[in-house]
């Protein structure tokens, strides 16, 4: 069975809802506190194990603090079916931890990676083996740069496909872009990676073309509200999102990004896959939390 690996992070969540975002100095009253499992890395698995419907499929590489936190998000992803042989625990050394305000389906986030920096270069070669049993490899920005690079790089040793979600998003070197086969960056993450301004479907297009002259196969570039922009066989497609009634967009990103993951391992062609993940990603929104909101298999009518 063709299998599909995250190396990436895990986070506890804590969410809180307001009618405005604070100015400096201000304290405000908030409303609907949740604390739950979250993490770019964990959203995607957890992403793709259901949409997967099959346990065992997906795989994590990654570490949690020896707190409780740590031990709970630990446990969660084994109850989504996700191996976690690779989830290590670090003494003295808090779970990663973002703190989330949410305003009229928007968000802000401070984050702290906290055992998350620990996914070393390292601790990923250790997880070869791992990683050649797999399809397809999923990695993102909330771990080491360098510590994705390596991830990357075994990927393509070993004849994986290989996913970067680019964020939090910083200047990609060619080195690291040269083992990237697709990439998934939001509008403002597709920015500061080829400089380009985006302010419309069009601009985005543009730097979906920047990304491909680097060589990647696929570059999808995601509008939010306005969709998302990719290439298809010789032609760059804009394709217009779901109009549904968004309450939380925190994990949208992740589940879009889990569900082309399962999609093309599943053997579809990008145009299948990207309205799969645009139907998982919609149904996201509509709900509160990053990984409660993610959805499965038997969610998606298409």
């Amino acid at each position: 069975m063709n299998k599909i690996i995250v190396v990436g992070s895990i986070n506890n969540d804590l969410i809180i809802s307001t009618d405005k975002f604070p100015q400096i100095g201000e304290t405000i009253t908030g409303n609907g506190f949740i604390s739950v499992a979250g993490g770019k890395g964990a959203n995607q698995a957890v992403a793709a194990a259901r949409l997967a419907g099959d346990t065992q499929q997906v795989s994590f590489i990654g570490a949690v603090g020896d707190d409780i936190f740590g031990q709970e998000l630990k446990r969660s992803l084994a109850t989504n079916g996700i191996n976690t042989d690779f989830v290590k625990t670090m003494e003295d050394t808090p779970t990663g931890t973002a703190v989330i305000v949410l305003y009229k389906g928007d968000n802000m986030i401070i984050l702290d990676p906290g055992a998350n920096y620990h996914v070393t270069p390292e601790w990923i070669q250790q997880a070869e083996e791992k990683i050649s049993e797999a399809n397809i490899l999923i990695t993102q920005l909330e771990i080491p740069y360098e510590s994705a690079a390596t991830a990357l790089q075994l990927a393509k040793q070993h004849g994986l496909t290989t996913i970067l979600d680019p964020a939090p998003a910083v200047k990609l070197d060619d080195d690291i872009l040269s083992n990237v086969d697709i990439i998934t960056p939001n509008e403002s993450e597709a920015e500061i990676i080829t400089g380009i301004k985006i302010n419309s479907p069009e601009d985005a297009k543009a730097a979906a073309k920047w990304l491909l002259d680097k060589g990647i196969k696929y570059a999808i570039v995601t509008l939010g509200s306005q969709g998302v922009v990719y290439n298809s066989e010789n032609e760059i497609i804009h394709k217009p999102a779901k109009k549904v009634n968004v309450v939380d967009t925190t994990s949208a990103g992740d589940s879009f990004t889990g569900a082309i993951a399962v999609a093309l391992n599943e053997g579809k062609d990008i145009d299948t896959a990207i309205d799969f993940a645009i139907h998982a990603s919609s149904l996201v929104v509509q709900k509160k939390g990053a990984q409660p909101s993610l959805p499965y298999r038997k969610d998606i009518q298409l």
